[in-house]
């Protein structure tokens, strides 16, 4: 992907989800993963299309729909409803929701399976081999694990006339491709997994079934691309589950607007465990089909529940609709994507949810806002402050909100997604010790007009803020830029500098609290909770300074008597010691000495 200096069109697709069973976590965390990039490549003046959808053929969908005594269709169309409400209920940002079931992509299918044919890339065969009904896919007896597909399904022995694609005719050409463009396959674990794979040769891969009908016929006739026409033969699913890529924009008609400006993808995002479908057999087929292959492949890692893998049987599946309900949208998605380095394995537990959620969005970035927007609103008659001459502290912490976004471009283009997260928290930290240093509240009577300097670069850092972690918290950002007076159009990553800053005297609305705090759940014992996060040597020692020179100030207002400034000065040494560690001595209550009784009197 290019930076917004030339800001091209991205393709970003999720994998299109199989109906055999209800959405889970890993389904989120794709979508999620791609909404991200989706969101800041729209805010950085990219056109996008966003894909995803269902995947609804084959024999384990035919099986599940006769256990549930409805029609394949009837479950498909049921299923894709399901995961089709995850789209509101994560806010997730989706141009296009594709389903295989759908004509025009039966029709795009066809089509392909017509031009590797006339290529000379199918011909008709004996299959017999192990196959994973649940993987939909076929593995050798060396892929085997104790009788079991890697992936732990039942396999069964399978033997029956299929077609086949020369997938080994493109092993060379393939090899060259991914080690000529380092970025083709990410992250380079994966990338190291798949050359791997291929070293022992690809064998020629079975592309159609006769056991089961649930599926997009072989196309029938010798047309006039000189398709092969075999009634009982159903398209492999991967074959017709990876075409949604292309059948999307508009394939076959590769001379449509839509196939021109959007393919090839700008990233495919799947998960690791269908990493060799995306990375060998799909550029197999663009390849022989004469088609660009997509620029990037990210293979992601998996979620486990409290360090075990998800599992029915150990009752630790983590449904992501009882997420929302007990949650809301904004701090799933903040959880999600800040928790874990991009392309590893994740560990959800609601402890660490919590924690994560309120020290970062409720107290760092909640707790700023409403302390900065509720001083400005009440000291500066609802309006935004009126700025005077800017300090160098003042200047360095506008430019570290305006710096960080060429770092947010990096994070996105290398697909380092934990890494935002960071990054903009890096700024609401900082925000954090300037208001802290600048004490807004003790200039109230000795220097208003500072204060007001002071208030309005905490609600312009603020306003950035709120900007760049849109493609994040969009909900939460956009009651920031609310409480600030932005108007919808001036939300871009063009309207962050100077030009679109907040002008003093505009009006203010009232505040309120951007994000809630979260108790940790009942069935979470003491020992269970997370510990705050950990201060480095430095950090500790700046917050001990910023506490000290609160506590001076609190005991210099006191002396004063503004009983309103007093309050206001102790709230803020209260939020500035809450940060110390709980066993600090700091917090350590004051022994009270013991009275010494009176002698008796004889």
């Amino acid at each position: 992907m290019q930076t917004a200096v030339e800001p091209e069109p991205r393709f970003i697709t999720t994998p299109i989800y199989y109906v055999n069973g209800r959405p889970h976590i890993g389904h989120v965390y794709t979508s999620l993963s791609c909404d991200v990039v989706a969101r800041f490549s729209r805010l950085d003046g990219h056109e996008v299309l966003f894909l995803t959808g269902t995947d609804e053929h084959g024999q384990k969908v035919e099986q599940s729909a006769q256990a549930a005594g409805e029609t394949p269709q009837e479950l498909a169309d049921r299923v894709s409803d399901v995961f089709r409400s995850l789209l509101p209920l994560y806010d997730f940002s989706c141009d296009q929701f594709i389903r295989t079931t759908e004509a025009r992509h039966k029709a795009a299918a066809q089509a392909l399976w017509s031009k590797l044919y006339s290529s000379g890339d199918i011909y008709l065969g004996e299959y017999e081999g192990w196959y994973a009904v649940r993987d939909e896919a076929f593995y050798t007896e060396d892929e085997l694990v104790d009788g079991k597909a890697p992936t732990g399904a039942e396999v069964e022995w399978v033997a029956e006339t299929s077609y086949f694609f020369r997938l080994s005719r493109f092993q060379q050409q393939l090899e060259e491709h991914i080690k000529a463009n380092p970025d083709f396959i990410k992250p380079l674990s994966r990338r190291n997994e798949v050359l791997s794979f291929m070293k022992d040769g690809l064998r020629d891969l079975s592309i159609s079934r006769t056991t089961f009908s649930w599926g997009i016929p072989v196309p029938e006739g010798e047309g006039e691309t000189g398709s092969a026409g075999d009634a009982k033969h159903i398209m492999y699913v991967w074959l017709d589950a990876l075409t949604n890529y292309i059948s999307a924009v508009g394939y076959p008609d590769v001379e449509s607007a839509e196939f021109q400006r959007f393919w090839p993808a700008s990233v495919h995002m799947v998960g690791k465990d269908i990493l060799r479908f995306h990375a060998i057999y799909w550029p197999a087929f663009l390849l022989a089909a004469g088609l660009p292959l997509p620029r990037r492949i990210f293979a992601h890692g998996w979620w486990m529940s409290d360090g075990q893998k998800m599992s029915k049987s150990l009752g630790n599946v983590i449904d992501p609709f009882d997420l929302i309900e007990r949650y809301g949208t904004d701090p799933v998605r903040y959880f999600l994507v800040d928790e874990v380095a991009f392309g590893g394995d994740g560990d959800f537990s609601h402890p660490k949810l919590v924690q994560s959620v309120n020290s970062k969005l409720a107290n760092e970035l909640g707790n700023l806002a409403y302390r900065s927007i509720s001083f400005a609103y009440k000291q500066c008659g609802q309006t935004v402050p009126t700025p005077g001459a800017l300090t160098a502290e003042d200047e360095a912490m506008l430019s570290t909100a305006l710096d960080t976004l060429p770092i947010l471009r990096g994070h996105v283009d290398s697909l380092a997604l934990h890494r935002y997260t960071q990054a903009v928290s890096t700024v609401a930290q900082d925000a954090n010790r300037y208001i802290d240093v600048q004490a807004p509240w003790s200039l109230k009577k000795s220097d208003p007009d500072r204060m007001q300097t002071v208030l309005w670069v905490l609600l312009e850092t603020l306003r950035r803020i709120g900007i760049m972690y849109q493609p994040v918290v969009p909900s939460v950002s956009a009651k920031l830029l609310d409480q600030l007076g932005v108007p919808a159009d001036r939300r871009n990553f063009v309207n962050l500098g100077a030009a679109d800053a907040l002008v003093g005297g505009a009006p203010l609305p009232e505040p309120s609290i951007i994000t809630p705090r979260f108790e940790l759940p009942v069935e979470v014992s003491e020992s269970d909770e997370p510990a705050a996060a950990s201060l480095t040597e430095a950090e500790l020692t700046d917050l001990v300074a910023a506490i000290g020179a609160q506590g001076e100030a609190v005991r210099a207002l006191k002396a004063s008597g503004d009983k309103e400034a007093i309050d206001e000065a102790i709230a803020e040494l209260l939020v500035l010691k809450a940060k110390l560690p709980a066993d600090h001595e700091l917090n350590a209550k004051p022994k009270k000495k013991k009275k010494k009784k009176a002698p008796a009197v004889g």
